[in-house]
């Protein structure tokens, strides 16, 4: 007895040590949640080992492990406070007879039992989680408090305590090796030592000797399956935790990867995206230190392209296009530069409200229309191919639509303006998303 006590003593402290030792460890855990909760259930043998009176005995001769009865039946619930370290409680029932042909005489003893434990999982204790994969390892330690009844039928009065209980107090241990068979459940196999310090039956329901100072022991072994319960998808002994340099790593990652995506430049431009207020100007067009296409005389077309338009003989070289001349020329200009598609509203991915940048489009359009009020105007909404054609087909009414509204709220009459679909405009690769940004918008038709 002193000897089983003092070990559980060295066990209970040297738990105490590695705690101790693995607080920072332990400390550092990611705030990720992880399956705390395990429901087990498990069934087995249960050997009363000693003591015994004379001709009592629960194992066979010359059998494999003594003989093998199923008399052993357990549920459990766990929690988990760290990674490593946790309590349960369980409860169990054990109906231990003597085995046939095995010698003894028949004997009969029920025990109900609740047991508060310690559980400390292995694997992540001594840090071999990857080494050892689906395979982990428990150990449990703690208090049994049981009630035995005893079944065995007297042959002298009381001479086996027949129906008479008493509470049995003692400390218990284990070892379970589990192996996880799916994301939350593990097949284990239990296997406890228990060391009763007050125990005044024999296991045959008999009153113990003297000298036996009111101790027993008791061995068993179980099967089992274990459930891990929470938000995570993973049962909580083989979740992947990460300790706080992990974090400190995948953080500094995230700060070098925002970094690359504000210094991408998708228009190629030369202005990176953080500080590009157009983020859709056309190739070869100079822009400023904020990524706007120049626009010295402000009528909503890009110098540079204004330039193109002359020199291609889009037209003519000696005019130009302003948002107060009401020049006839001007407006077939202007006519021109709306039907030819060079003016248009831009939008983002699955977005049916324009971007800010469109606003120099939509605005070109409306000054045209209040200049010319007898013109009628057609809307056309474009997408890109992501997404199923039908999806698409809505996607872009909807952005056409959404035109539609800015320019009846800035006093277009509604009976002026059309709408239609274009759908998918698959005229660029799918693969680029500075492409796909270039045809998602919408195009307009002036009569």
């Amino acid at each position: 007895m002193k000897k089983i006590t003092l070990l559980l003593l060295l066990v209970a402290s040297s738990s105490y040590v590695l705690a101790q030792e693995t607080e920072k460890k332990e400390e550092a855990v990611d705030s990720q949640t992880y399956n705390k909760w395990t429901i087990e259930v498990s069934a087995g043998q249960g050997k009363g080992i000693r003591p015994y009176q004379k001709d009592y005995f629960s194992s066979k001769a010359n059998s494999f492990f003594g003989g093998v009865q199923l008399n052993s039946y357990s549920l459990a619930a766990r929690y988990m406070f760290s990674p490593s370290f946790g309590a349960r409680i369980r409860f169990g029932y054990d109906d231990l007879q003597n085995q046939n042909n095995s010698g003894s005489k028949e004997f009969r003893m029920l025990m109900l039992s609740a047991r508060p434990e310690g559980v400390i999982n292995l694997n992540r204790l001594l840090g071999v989680e990857e080494t050892l994969g689906r395979l982990g390892f428990l150990f449990h330690a703690g208090l049994d408090v049981s009630q035995v009844t005893s079944k065995t039928p007297n042959v002298i009065e009381h001479d086996h305590n027949e129906g008479i209980s008493e509470y049995n107090i003692g400390m218990v241990f284990g070892v379970t090796p589990q192996v996880r068979i799916g994301k939350r459940m593990s097949v284990m196999l239990d296997v406890t030592m228990l060391k009763n310090f007050r125990q005044h039956f024999n296991w045959d329901g008999s009153y113990s000797d003297g000298q036996n100072n009111l101790n027993g022991e008791y061995i068993a072994g179980s099967l089992g399956l274990s459930y891990s319960f929470g938000k995570d998808k993973m049962h909580g002994d083989w979740a992947i935790i990460m300790d706080e340099k992990i974090e400190e790593i995948n953080a500094l990652n995230d700060r070098v990867n925002e970094m690359e995506a504000l210094m991408n430049d998708s228009d190629k431009d030369g202005v990176p995206d953080y500080l590009d207020q157009e983020n859709n100007s056309l190739a070869g067009v100079a822009v400023d230190t904020r990524g706007r296409m120049v626009d010295l005389n402000k009528n909503g077309v890009p110098d540079e392209l204004e330039t193109y338009f002359k020199n291609n003989g889009m037209i003519p070289s000696n005019s130009t296009i302003t948002n107060n001349s009401t020049h006839k020329t001007t407006s077939d200009e202007a006519r021109n530069l709306i039907n030819g598609g060079y003016v248009s509203a831009y939008f983002d991915l699955n977005k049916t409200r324009p971007t800010n940048v469109s606003s120099q489009g939509i605005d070109f359009v409306l000054n045209y229309l209040r200049k010319n009020p007898e013109s009628k105007l057609e809307i056309f909404g474009h997408a890109d191919e992501l997404g199923s054609s039908a999806y698409n087909d809505k996607l872009s009414l909807g952005r056409a639509e959404s035109i539609k509204e800015v320019l009846i709220k800035a006093g277009v009459d509604a009976s002026r303006i059309v709408i239609n679909s274009s759908g998918e405009d698959n005229s660029v690769d799918p693969k680029s998303a500075e492409a796909r940004r270039v045809v998602r918008r919408v195009t307009f038709k002036v009569d």
